[in-house]
């Protein structure tokens, strides 16, 4: 343990520095200044300190002060040590953060028996941090866990849905990370961001309660048809509502409300403006670009630059104006997530981008 000692007389500093040495596995840090001192302990963390009161241009008191303001050193024990045995200074000393007093002479005995006493008290505080640093751990080791069975669950749901409609794994591993950016470039918290890239995957699990007549029909839609399609979405609400995963409540939110258009003009609630989750207004831009750009058994690939234009015509109707100018705000990230997740790769390999 380290035992910082300052005192401007270097015969006090010597004394003072041969008794700490009687105290097994002690160390001592030795200044005659108490600015220098202070520099020190910016980066350094001392388990006992030993500081006169009477010193040129800083005193012992407004060495604890400012001592006490460095984050690591408020619950350092402090000695302090003078000739003044006034009351008045020794309450003014307590006030600042001083744990203790010696007086001038320094009697050998009482010196080693206050200060194995500071020694044991910080001993016992290192034992506390050292155990609240291990459940810390412990605890977030635990977390990890949970959150890794959590995502697979969520990966899971979406491979089922996805296993019943023409689109790929790789596009919702595409449209994920386009929703991701377009948060990062709206600037939302690195947490929401992550949610984001986990939950929006689940957009469509409602599907797999649309019957494969409909949901693989390669032509158009009926009307009829179209209305049965369209409860994907509220099935899909269903599916995900009343978990207790923050992930999942977010993965609800998207799927009832990804096909909701900023005009007011989409379903199934037909809310409008910032009355739709931005978690879903999102999605929305994500979600169609890539449907756009991707080629599928009905249809061929748009080009980038139509289903930009598309994006662009449909702000401020389909699509939050926000969101698509966040989307198109780094558009050579978005070409790089296009190339990275192509549709040629294994459905494990895109999975794992999560």
């Amino acid at each position: 343990m380290r035992v910082l000692v300052i005192d401007d007389s270097q015969i006090n500093v010597t004394l003072l520095c041969r008794l700490l040495e009687k105290i097994e596995h002690c160390s001592s840090v030795d200044f005659l200044d108490p600015e220098s001192a202070l520099h020190w302990c910016v980066k350094e963390a001392p388990d006992l300190v030993l500081v006169d009161y009477m010193m040129p241009n800083m005193n012992g008191i407004e060495f604890i002060r400012q001592f006490r303001n460095l984050p690591h050193c408020q619950d350092i024990p402090v000695l302090m040590i003078t000739a003044n045995d006034e009351v008045a200074l020794r309450y003014q000393a307590l006030e600042v953060g001083a744990n203790d007093f010696l007086i001038k002479p320094v009697d050998k005995i009482e010196f080693l028996a206050r200060t194995k006493n500071m020694l044991a008290l910080r001993r016992h505080q290192r034992l506390l941090e050292n155990r609240a640093a291990w459940l810390d751990a412990e605890v977030q080791k635990a977390t990890a866990e949970i959150r890794a069975r959590e995502q697979e669950t969520i990966l899971r749901l979406s491979k089922a849905a996805d296993s019943r409609d023409p689109e790929t794994g790789a596009h919702i591993v595409r449209m994920a990370n386009y929703s991701r950016l377009i948060a990062q470039n709206l600037n939302l918290p690195e947490a929401v961001q992550q949610m984001i890239l986990e939950a929006a995957p689940m957009h469509d699990i409602g599907k797999v309660g649309i019957p494969d007549h409909i949901l693989l029909k390669p032509g158009k839609l009926s009307v009829d048809e179209f209305s049965i399609m369209k409860t994907h979405a509220r099935l899909g609400f269903q599916i995900l509502d009343g978990s207790a995963s923050e992930t999942l409540q977010m993965g609800a939110e998207i799927a009832l409300a990804h096909h909701e258009k900023f005009d007011g003009s989409g379903y199934p609630q037909g809310l409008v403006g910032s009355a739709i989750p931005l978690s879903a207004r999102i999605v929305a831009v994500a979600d169609v670009f890539d449907a756009l750009t991707s080629e599928r058994p009905y249809k061929q690939a748009w080009d980038i630059e139509r289903a930009v234009n598309f994006l662009r015509e449909g702000s401020g109707q389909h699509f939050d104006p926000l969101c698509v100018n966040a989307f198109l705000q780094n558009f050579s990230e978005v070409l790089a997530i296009k190339e990275r997740y192509q549709e040629d790769q294994d459905d494990v390999e895109n999975f794992g981008a999560f």
